[in-house]
C-alpha cells in the first residue's frame, strides 16, 4: 500500500485512493463531495467506460433504433441527423441502456448470446478504464494541479481482479497509485440493496463463469426456455447472488490490497476533513 500508516496518509502531500464497494454504498456520493470541496480531482470508471471504450457500442445501438424508423433512417443515411450520448458521472443510463438484460425480447430482453457478448465488451473496457487511472493522476497534477485524486471505481471491480493472486496486474498497477478502499456494507445494507433492485432492476455486469451457473439455475427452478424469461425477474434473481458472491471478492481485496471503512462510516462524511480522517482511522484500524 502507498499509505501504511494513519501518519503517512495524514502527512501525504499526494493523497490517491480507490473507493471500491457494491453500487448503491456510497462511492459517487462520496467522490461527488470530495470533487465539490475544490481539492479533489474524480476519476469516474463507469464514465470512462462509457465514453472512451463503449461509446461507440452505445451509440451505434441508438442507431439500431433510429434505422428501424424510416423517417430517421432516411435522415441518418443522409447525415442530416447526429445521434451521440449524453452519459455523464450522475447519469449512465446509456451505458445501462446498452448493457440490457437477457431474456424474452417481447419483454425487452435480448438473446443470451448477445447478451454474453456485451459482457465481454464491458469486462475489457472495465479493465482498461482501470489501468489508464495512473495516466489520469499523472494529468490530473499537471494539467490541473490537483494534489488529491479519488478513483470512484465500479460495483464489478472484483469480477475482472484476482485479490487472491500477487501477480494480478490490475491490482499491482492500482496499488502502486492508489490506496484501495472498500466500502464495507453490513447485512441491513445488502437487504436495502436488494430492496432498491426489486423496485427498479438495471443492468449489470457478471463475472462469465457466475453468469452461466446463474442462468442456468434460473431456466431450471423456473421450468423456462432462455427465451421465456422475463429479464426483469432474472436481474433480480442474479442480483440476490451477486450479493454473496462479491462480499468475499471485496473481502479479499480490503485485506490483501488496502482497507475497509464501514459504509455507515462513510455516510457521515461531509468534507474533504471528515474523509481524510475515516481514512485515517481504517490504517490505523488495520
Amino acid at each position: 500500500m502507498i499509505y501504511k500508516t494513519a501518519q503517512d496518509w495524514t502527512s501525504a502531500r499526494h493523497r490517491h485512493v480507490l473507493l471500491f464497494g457494491m453500487s448503491g454504498l456510497g462511492k459517487t456520493h462520496v467522490s461527488n463531495i470530495l470533487r465539490e470541496g475544490g481539492d479533489w480531482f474524480h476519476y469516474s470508471v463507469d464514465y470512462r467506460i462509457g465514453t472512451r471504450y463503449m461509446g461507440e457500442h452505445i451509440v451505434d445501438n441508438f442507431k439500431v433504433e433510429a434505422m428501424r424508423n424510416p423517417f430517421l433512417a432516411d435522415l441518418l443515411r443522409s447525415d442530416s441527423i447526429y445521434i451521440a450520448s449524453n452519459i455523464t458521472f450522475e447519469n449512465l443510463s446509456p451505458l445501462s441502456t446498452y448493457m440490457g438484460k437477457p431474456g424474452n425480447p417481447a419483454l425487452g430482453g435480448i438473446p443470451m448470446t448477445e447478451y454474453k457478448r456485451r459482457q465481454e465488451q464491458h469486462r475489457k473496457a472495465e479493465i482498461a478504464a482501470l489501468l489508464d487511472t495512473p495516466h489520469f493522476i499523472q494529468r490530473a497534477r499537471s494539467l490541473y494541479e490537483y494534489d488529491n485524486f479519488v478513483c470512484d471505481s465500479g460495483g464489478s471491480i472484483c469480477e475482472v481482479v484476482d485479490p487472491e493472486d500477487p501477480a494480478d496486474s490490475v491490482l499491482n498497477a492500482l496499488s502502486e497509485h492508489l490506496l484501495l478502499v472498500w466500502i464495507e456494507g453490513g447485512t441491513e445494507h445488502a437487504k436495502e440493496l436488494a430492496r432498491r433492485f426489486d423496485v427498479a432492476p438495471k443492468p449489470m455486469y457478471f463475472d462469465a463463469d457466475f453468469l452461466v451457473e446463474t442462468w442456468a439455475r434460473f431456466c431450471h427452478d423456473n421450468a423456462v426456455h432462455e427465451t421465456e424469461v422475463d429479464p426483469d425477474a432474472f436481474m433480480r434473481f442474479a442480483y440476490r447472488r451477486c450479493l454473496e458472491h462479491r462480499q468475499p471478492l471485496y473481502r479479499a481485496m480490503a485485506e490483501n490490497w488496502g482497507v475497509s471503512v464501514p459504509a455507515s462510516d462513510m455516510a457521515a462524511v461531509k468534507n474533504s476533513a471528515d474523509f481524510q480522517a475515516v481514512i485515517a482511522q481504517a490504517l490505523d484500524a488495520r
